[in-house]
């Protein structure tokens, strides 16, 4: 520490307190200035989880409707139920009512 305490009290002292200042002021504006900073990163690797968040329930989402689908082409009772419903359709002679 005695090292240290030399340097500022010096003949140099001017020098390392010039360059203490400087350092302290480049790393403010390199935290907080404009430009790729610390804050920026910290808003990206927000912006990063928020769009993997929203991939994984997109995710969920075809998965689900892959398994729909999937169900469709496989089971008859299942397709003639969903035709019936999404698109009213009947079997001949079968009276269909739309309630709306």
């Amino acid at each position: 520490m005695g090292k240290i305490r030399d340097i500022f009290k010096g003949p140099r002292r001017h020098f390392a307190w010039f360059a203490v200042v400087v350092t302290v002021v480049f790393l403010a504006l390199w935290l907080v200035g404009p430009g790729n900073t610390f804050i920026h990163w910290g808003k990206a690797a927000v912006e990063i989880r928020r769009q993997e968040r929203i991939i994984r329930e997109y995710e969920q989402q075809n998965a689900e409707m892959d398994r729909r689908i999937n169900m469709l082409k496989t089971d008859r009772d299942t397709l003639e139920k969903f035709a019936r419903e999404q698109f009213n359709f009947a079997v001949p002679g079968e009276d269909v009512y739309i309630v709306e």
